[in-house]
């Protein structure tokens, strides 16, 4: 692609992903229009914000964190509070900035859309844009590409706000190169150890303090209440190993999307460009034409010199020193004019003038892709794999009413179930309280139902409990114990241990303070020192409180000492016997990394205000009873 008929929209980086998800699909038309159902959740600057639009960004947010999970989401972090309250600031968030795009007219031309939408790393296959895979993965978000094209504009107007407020963010290079040196600052230093393990012997404990202890804090020993369920799992996969698929139906598939197999004709060529501005004025036009005119009658002479006089007189940055190359492009990847005189030309031919809104062309098709078409027994068992797959969703939206009706209707047993629908009855070990899962199923809102007194007193059933996408679980309790304190003998041997080691820790401090205040004043100490090892401040290799005591020590005379105690482990003295503080140049590429990582967080913050700022302005008002959770 060529950046002067595709401009290249700059990107604000980490300012717009404070409030944006990359094509999240809210657009300014929607903004100034009734949505279809629902009441008000907000209003901003007296335009509303509907339940619908609400709803669609809490499931497409929902859905994010179920991709962007390693196993199932619990459900109760998708339909909570802190999350639908996330969903609706964005939402407003995003509203003031279409609302001030909008009062600054702020516009995004087609080219800068067409690059955009080229360099999604979603729409690219073999590191090209495929516009195959752009419209299958628009379809199955249920859009067509004019409706993305336009909401994705909306997010480039926003980009452009973004924009200035990121580049008007500065940090000192003299505040950043202190840091980075105090960050790189090393001290050599030795430890000298006083464990935990060479006081415990001296440590004398009495039956009385093991009772007491245990009086006082027996419920920490408290085994919870626990359970042994057998439940079923009613998912797509288990309805997709009893659907079918037959090759008629996956042929017959094949034949009525047969487009979406297709690889649309393609072209390379290159061309001159000697630009001219789309108002600019007769005199400047004519002088421009003429010029172009003249490398063309060259080129028809010898077309062997494009290459050459691309290099010399194209005014395309991007593509004049590769002679001209613009690499292969599809339809709707160029500008109208441009692409209608490149897929009208023969391979080889030196076309006539084109003029488009960024200038005057001279195009040269160098190669042609024909159209192509996929055939049908390369994509068979795809095609099998997601019609069944399609099949098992159209099934169990069929069936998941049936299901939870039957768990609840014939509540003393799960076979009823399973024998209806061929589903296992599968059984868990000991399941405790304060339990996270049961099996793979991470669900806080199930474990809690296994745990009620239906389940837990009278055998029943739970409900139908949804644990992820198009996943039903009902479980049953088979056995259950309540919570137990176990007796003092069966955890005395664990008191004990932990008070020696607490009253030996105690010993430690005590005997490694007093070796610090021995050091301080000049002293000798008895104990061996571990040899000396470098530290680095922005790199910790100890404990964060030994690290700050390392390097909060004073160092106007050497050695120096600090000691710091570990619980459980004992105490120990830093002997600082060197330090090292580096001195950066201003050029130093470490000074200029954190220079743009502060300047990020500053613009971060500038952005921040900016929103806050709009929020004032326009009005906002939010129906909190509107967003939350029934």
């Amino acid at each position: 692609m060529f950046e002067a008929v595709r401009t290249n929209p700059r990107v604000a980086q980490v300012i717009l992903a404070l409030l944006i998800v990359p094509f999240a699909f809210f657009g300014l038309d929607s903004y100034f229009t009734d949505g279809p159902g629902g009441g008000e959740v907000a209003t901003v600057g007296g335009t509303p914000i509907m339940a619908v639009e609400f709803d669609q960004a809490l499931r497409e947010q929902q859905d994010r964190l179920r991709n962007s999970s390693d196993g199932p989401v619990d459900r109760s972090l998708l339909e909570s509070e802190a999350l639908r309250r996330a969903v609706i600031e964005n939402l407003v968030n995003r509203r003031v900035l279409a609302l001030y795009a909008a009062e600054n007219r702020l516009v995004v031309t087609p080219a800068q859309l067409q690059q955009t939408i080229s360099e999604v790393p979603s729409f690219q296959q073999d590191g090209r844009f495929s516009l195959e895979r752009y419209e299958a993965l628009l379809r199955a978000q249920g859009m067509t590409p004019a409706m993305f094209e336009a909401r994705l504009a909306q997010d480039v107007r926003v980009q452009q706000l973004a924009l200035p407020v990121g580049e008007g963010s500065f940090a000192a290079v003299a505040s950043a190169s202190r840091f980075l040196s105090a960050q790189l600052e090393e001290r050599e230093v030795s430890e000298l150890k006083f464990p935990v393990s060479r006081f415990a012997s001296e440590v004398k404990l009495t039956d009385e303090a093991v009772q007491k202890y245990y009086d006082a804090n027996g419920a920490s020993f408290e085994r919870p209440a626990r359970v042994k369920v057998e439940y079923v799992v009613f998912d797509e996969a288990a309805l997709q190993q009893q659907v079918s698929v037959s090759d008629e139906e996956i042929k017959a598939f094949y034949e009525e999307n047969r487009s979406r197999f297709g690889q649309p004709e393609e072209r390379q060529a290159r061309h001159i460009l000697i630009q001219v501005a789309a108002d600019a004025d007769e005199e400047t036009v004519k002088k421009a034409r003429a010029q172009a005119d003249d490398i063309r009658a060259r080129l028809k002479k010898d077309p062997s010199q494009f290459e050459a006089l691309a290099e010399e007189f194209s005014q395309d940055p991007g593509s004049s020193s590769r002679g001209g190359d613009l690499g292969y492009f599809g339809r709707g990847m160029m500008v109208q004019a441009f692409e209608d005189a490149a897929f009208s030309q023969a391979k080889g031919e030196i076309g006539e003038v084109v003029r488009s809104d960024f200038g005057f062309h001279i195009i040269q098709v160098s190669n042609i892709r024909a159209e192509s078409t996929r055939p049908f027994e390369a994509v068979r068992e795809e095609l099998r794999a997601e019609l069944s797959k399609q099949a098992a969703g159209r099934r169990f939206a069929e069936l998941a009413e049936q299901f939870s009706n039957i768990v609840y209707e014939q509540a003393d047993s799960l076979k009823p179930v399973a024998d209806l629908l061929k589903l296992p009855i599968q059984k868990s070990d000991w399941v405790p309280r304060d339990a996270e899962a049961l099996g793979t199923h991470r669900n806080a809102q199930l474990i809690e139902a296994v745990f009620s007194d239906d389940a837990v007193k009278h055998r029943r059933n739970t409900q139908a409990i949804e644990v992820g996408g198009n996943t039903l679980i009902s479980a049953r309790v088979t056995d259950y114990e309540a919570a137990q304190r176990p007796p003092l003998e069966e955890v005395k041997s664990a008191i004990e241990k932990q008070l020696i080691t607490e009253e030996a820790g105690r010993m430690a401090a005590e005997a490694g303070a007093a070796a610090l205040a021995a050091l301080q004043k000049g002293e000798s100490v008895d104990g061996e020192w571990l040899a000396t090892r470098k530290l680095q401040r922005g790199a910790p290799a100890l404990p964060g409180n030994a690290m700050q005591a390392v390097f909060s020590a004073s160092s106007v005379k050497l050695p120096a000492y600090a000691g710091v105690a570990q619980f459980g482990e004992g105490y120990s003295i830093y002997r600082i016997e060197s330090i090292n503080r580096p001195t950066l140049a201003a050029d130093d590429p470490r000074v200029a990394a954190v220079v743009s990582q502060y300047s990020r967080v500053l613009a971060e913050r500038d952005f921040a205000g900016l929103v806050a700022e709009l929020r004032r302005r326009y009005e906002v008002s939010i129906n909190l009873p509107a967003v939350q959770t029934n």
